[in-house]
């Protein structure tokens, strides 16, 4: 048992930037360790060297995570780094470039280049951990904060209708979109190996917990007792197929929800009209 733990330990070891300080700056429980550890663990898996790799962030607690792995790195400015690693994939298309955002960066100032992203179909990952608050900037409210609830800058509960992340991406022309939450650990590895092999853009969205803030506000607990609540609420698009829109209500539908291996990806694309030029 031992032996076992110390090489799952090496595992996270081998990817992470020595000098950097630890423990994060991550609030004790955040969710997004666990995203960090099931994304080394895909990389391990799918045998990638750490210069296949290209991470970018823009602003936000999520966005601090390519600053703590030891793969190139880009940390850019707020709600941009789609944009920059737009600009990465085209003088570097063979890749593997990954964003790693949140729902404010993403949605909010970002919205504009999540959209083209989706719309272009490049071929970019997008892991869009989802808390439902800005949690570094002091807990205010962001696209996907549900309606009714609590944030610093909707103390009366919030009045306005959230975004619904993989629908706006499916809608916007996005090839591969995937949820899952951190309390599904396995399949959350499972659905980020999925998005790294897959030709185009794909977005991984993870239902995570801020319970500094949202869950604070919203009386949804600590860290464990929103893990839970993501396990009571969630359910399996195979069995969601079998459900109402009232049985759905108020759950978080997980697993592959949109995949098209069909549709052309932009580079590719691209590609084809400089060579046809160049004839």
């Amino acid at each position: 048992m031992a032996t076992v733990e110390k090489q799952k330990s090496d595992v996270m070891l081998n990817y992470l930037r020595p000098r950097k300080k630890f423990p994060s700056v991550w609030c004790p429980g955040c969710g997004n360790g666990i995203v960090m550890g099931a994304f080394i663990r895909a990389v391990d898996k799918l045998g990638y060297s750490k210069d296949d790799i290209a991470m970018v962030s823009g602003i936000g607690c999520t966005s601090r995570m390519p600053v703590y792995m030891d793969f190139n790195s880009l940390h850019t400015t707020h709600g941009r780094a789609l944009a920059f690693a737009t600009g990465v994939k085209f003088a570097q298309p063979d890749m593997k470039v990954v964003v790693i955002t949140g729902d404010g960066d993403a949605l909010a100032i970002g919205g504009n280049h999540f959209i083209h992203a989706c719309r272009r179909n490049i071929d970019i990952t997008t892991i869009l951990i989802n808390n439902y608050i800005y949690g570094m900037t002091g807990g205010q409210g962001s696209p996907t904060t549900p309606g009714g609830s609590y944030s610093t800058t909707t103390p009366y509960g919030n009045v306005e209708k959230h975004f619904e992340p993989c629908h706006l991406a499916i809608g916007a022309g996005a090839s591969f979109v995937g949820r899952a939450t951190v309390y599904h650990y396995p399949q959350l590895e499972k659905m980020i190996m999925q998005a790294l092999e897959h030709k185009g853009f794909s977005l991984v969205e993870v239902i995570s917990n801020c319970h500094t803030y949202f869950g604070r506000l919203n009386r949804q607990g600590d860290a464990t007792a929103m893990l839970r609540f993501f396990k009571e609420r969630s359910v399996t698009t195979a069995r969601a197929k079998n459900m109402t829109a009232e049985e759905l209500e108020n759950k978080y539908v997980i697993g592959n929800l949109h995949e098209d291996n069909e549709k052309t990806e932009f580079c590719d694309e691209y590609q084809k009209v400089v060579d046809a030029h160049k004839a």
